[in-house]
């Protein structure tokens, strides 16, 4: 591939290529600079495509469909679930695995995931999130409370109202020293496959995108994305 491609050549021509992307597919340090593979990764891509990065920071994946639809973004980054396949043209292979897991606070008597699906057990839990659709299936006894953002599933469970918080294992690990005591439970319940998403109707920069992803893979440049972003609980996609 090259910046010539014609799959990508209108991204050339606006010298741009922008990534829509919500929390906690990326944080930022202290100067207020984004971070994680998802940021390393998308990066990669626009220099391979030829065109500058543009990271489109949204709230929570609700907004991603629209985005894309609106033309305010031309691709975007999401694990597959089967309830996703209407929201956008399509999915790339995976690029990631990421488990899914839960934080509990100081004391819990939460070993073990299947602990917590008891009633009376209180879970909190970014909507629409993958691992959130993910536990939807999974939970027959405990409560799920929806949240809009990981930072309000976090208060949730530091105040008290919530006796874990579900979501990606890299989330949790970068919460929990804020709550001194809690732990991420060792085990999971399941793992997130990040790919990349384009707007319906959009199939030869899909397959642009396939290609990429696979070669990336192939190539060590995901490992190194992973590596360079220096958070752990990710790992190469099979």
């Amino acid at each position: 591939m090259t910046p010539s491609d014609p799959r990508v050549a209108d991204l050339v021509r606006a010298g741009k290529v922008r990534v829509a992307l919500f929390p906690p597919q990326f944080s930022k340090d202290e100067s207020g600079a984004l971070k994680s593979p998802w940021v390393e990764i998308v990066r990669a891509l626009a220099e391979r495509i030829g065109a500058g990065l543009v990271v489109v920071e949204l709230s929570n994946p609700d907004q991603l469909g629209a985005c894309l639809e609106s033309g305010a973004c031309d691709i975007g980054a999401m694990g597959f679930d089967p309830t996703r396949a209407p929201q956008v043209g399509g999915f790339t292979p995976p690029f990631m695995q990421v488990d899914y897991s839960f934080l509990v606070p100081a004391g819990s008597p939460i070993r073990k995931i299947a602990d917590a699906d008891r009633p009376g057990v209180r879970i909190a839990a970014v909507r629409n999130h993958s691992s959130t659709l993910a536990l939807s299936r999974m939970l027959k006894q405990a409560e799920q409370i929806g949240t809009d953002t990981p930072e309000e599933a976090f208060e949730l469970l530091r105040g008290g109202r919530a006796h874990a918080w579900a979501s990606i294992r890299p989330a949790l690990l970068e919460y929990c020293p804020k709550l001194p005591g809690s732990r991420v439970l060792d085990d999971s319940y399941g793992a997130n496959l990040p790919a990349l998403v384009v707007p319906k109707g959009q199939d030869a920069r899909l397959a642009y995108l396939s290609e990429f992803v696979e070669e990336a893979k192939a190539s060590g440049l995901v490992q190194q994305a992973i590596e360079r972003a220096g958070q752990p609980g990710y790992r190469l996609s099979p």
